[in-house]
């Protein structure tokens, strides 16, 4: 069967005539529904609404998310256990099937390798491409109206569970995915350009220097939550000359 993993940045207004070519062309699309109430799935049936696609949900396998000792392997487990939830899903339906993935499939999304992994397990035979998506740096840079680096200079994108080994290796200009729980401690100093769920109705922006803007962007990620019922953040992250 074929597989096409599709990057559909925050939702219909950012598929692209590439990917929606694609989509109009599968049998369905799957997607993990966390819950009913599951406003990330909701979007995706959004969009698969707009190009008449039928979209199969299927239940998310419990993540330990309490920072575990060992968060490779905690996440390397879950992992397993959506290829499974995955697998049995394409095994019965088989013809075409699309993952409509959260901004572009290249950047902090484990879908490639899921769908990797099924191939790889040998159950379903599995024949894959992929196409771009709008990203959450792409759209965190417009709606700030920035360059993400200065002339000529690196900008060091990693996850806020690593910004301290970052900033510890002399990085002065990071990009932080899924800023989430973590704060900017011993960064008062930098300059700080955030924003959460870029590109829906519950988009919020705050910049500044860390230590004057850290009020706003906690209450900023409480009303898009309370709004969306979930949070996407991205940050930049520079230190100040």
């Amino acid at each position: 069967m074929r597989v096409r993993i599709l990057g559909i940045g925050m939702g219909p207004q950012h598929v692209t005539g590439e990917v929606a070519d694609a989509l109009r062309g599968c049998d369905y699309a799957v997607a993990v529904r966390k819950r009913d109430d599951d406003g990330l799935f909701a979007l995706r049936q959004e969009v698969c609404d707009a190009y008449g696609v039928p979209l199969v949900a299927v239940p998310d396998p419990e993540r330990d998310r309490d920072d575990p000792a060992d968060y490779p392997a905690a996440v390397a487990d879950w992992h397993e256990a959506r290829v499974a939830a995955f697998e049995r899903v394409l095994g019965e339906r088989g013809g075409t099937a699309a993952f409509l993935v959260w901004g572009d499939p290249s950047l902090y999304d484990s879908t490639l390798r899921i769908v990797a992994r099924i191939a790889e397990r040998g159950n379903v035979d599995v024949d894959h491409d992929v196409l771009p998506g709008i990203s959450a740096p792409q759209l965190l840079a417009a709606r700030h109206r920035i360059v993400l680096h200065g002339v000529g200079r690196p900008v060091h994108v990693t996850t806020a569970r690593r910004l301290p080994e970052a900033v510890a290796a002399g990085q002065d200009n990071i990009l932080v995915m899924l800023t989430g729980r973590h704060g900017f401690e011993g960064l008062e100093d930098w300059s700080l350009w955030w924003g959460a769920n870029l590109g829906t109705d519950s988009e919020e922006l705050v910049s500044g220097r860390v230590a004057d803007v850290l009020p706003e962007v906690g209450a900023a990620r409480r009303r898009a939550r309370d709004k969306a019922g979930w949070v996407m953040d991205t940050a930049l992250l520079r230190r100040s000359e």
